[in-house]
């Protein structure tokens, strides 16, 4: 009978909106993906012959809540802000489709075991409900990329683990660019599936590193078994990378606008521990708030930003040229 009552209530309000936004945040109850409300990026018209199915890094601090309200203006501000500064890396290939999702906090990042998964699962929830109305409704058949940074990434990861055994979904990969989070050695026996690129331009394969100093330690995001692949020469190996390879660094203004763009911005190589080592960043100008000293998490996206938006069309072209 609540459930009854809260539904007539929400038809007769005046504001549609308002009542909108209380129904998504009422307890468990899922996002509901075929509003546009829930996406902060579905485009109107299909354009281009591939998509990104983009998830946005931990955003929501916390305050008191464990979980994004997606209903919050400031907080749909933030995300909106931070698309230029990814998703930029795939618009000139790619449709862009990133769902609202309902994130732990930062607060819970710091949590562990069951406590922490419960707050992360809200939000992994709602990506692989997005992820599914996407496939149904909007893709239409065409070719997906998946990409994230951070939060994004490990719910990506998620995903992939659970639902990327389907040959349907797999023949229509691209790749996967999970940048900021680890994909690790146990990862990949658990799920064969998984494959880690190898080439510049091999397809159905997933991109992943962790961005530091070459003495950093204590990244929250590298976890032990990290694989990890350079984007300044697409290996996985430890085979060093000069500046020369670099194609540009691009930074930005709070509000996604371009601030500067430096080429040959730094070498690369992947140590050890399985990090994208940065090698001449200045240490105290780029560690990112939160994080150990030297850790560049803020940065992975922005330090390698060219050479990330020519690789998506080089696979985008093998894509292709493969079938």
């Amino acid at each position: 009978m609540k459930i009854e009552r809260i539904l007539l209530v929400c038809m007769l309000m005046v504001g549609g909106l308002a009542c909108e936004k209380n129904a998504l945040l009422d307890g468990p109850q899922p996002l509901d993906y075929a509003e546009v409300f829930s996406w902060a990026a579905r485009p109107d018209s299909v354009e281009k012959s591939v998509d990104v199915f983009y998830v946005y890094p931990t955003l929501f601090g916390g305050t008191g809540e464990m979980n994004m309200d997606i209903t919050d203006d400031a907080m749909r501000q933030r995300v909106l802000d931070v698309l230029p500064k990814q998703c930029g890396v795939f618009g000139d290939h790619c449709n862009v489709y990133a769902p609202y999702y309902r994130q732990m906090a930062m607060d819970g990042l710091m949590l562990d075991g069951a406590e922490r998964n419960g707050y992360f699962s809200i939000g992994a929830a709602d990506i692989e409900r997005a992820f599914e109305y996407y496939i149904a409704h909007l893709n239409q058949g065409r070719p997906f990329i998946l990409a994230g940074h951070s939060q994004g990434a490990e719910v990506l990861i998620a995903l992939m683990k659970d639902a990327f055994h389907r040959p349907e979904l797999m023949g229509k990969l691209v790749a996967a660019y999970l940048i900021g989070y680890s994909v690790t050695n146990e990862d990949l026996a658990a799920c064969s599936w998984l494959k880690i690129a190898q080439s510049a331009d091999d397809v159905g394969v997933i991109i992943t590193y962790n961005t530091q100093s070459e003495h950093a330690t204590g990244s929250p995001v590298l976890l032990p078994g990290a694989r990890c692949v350079n984007p300044l020469n697409w290996t996985s190996g430890s085979e060093y990378a000069p500046k020369n390879l670099h194609r540009g660094a691009v930074f930005f203004k709070a509000d996604g606008s371009v601030d500067s763009v430096a080429a040959e911005f730094t070498d690369a190589w992947i140590d050890e521990n399985g990090a994208l080592v940065a090698g001449t960043p200045d240490i105290d100008d780029y560690s990112s708030p939160g994080f150990p000293r030297g850790v560049y998490h803020k940065y992975d996206y922005s330090f390698f930003f060219n050479n990330l938006k020519e690789n998506v069309g080089v696979r985008v072209e093998a894509y292709w040229d493969a079938k």
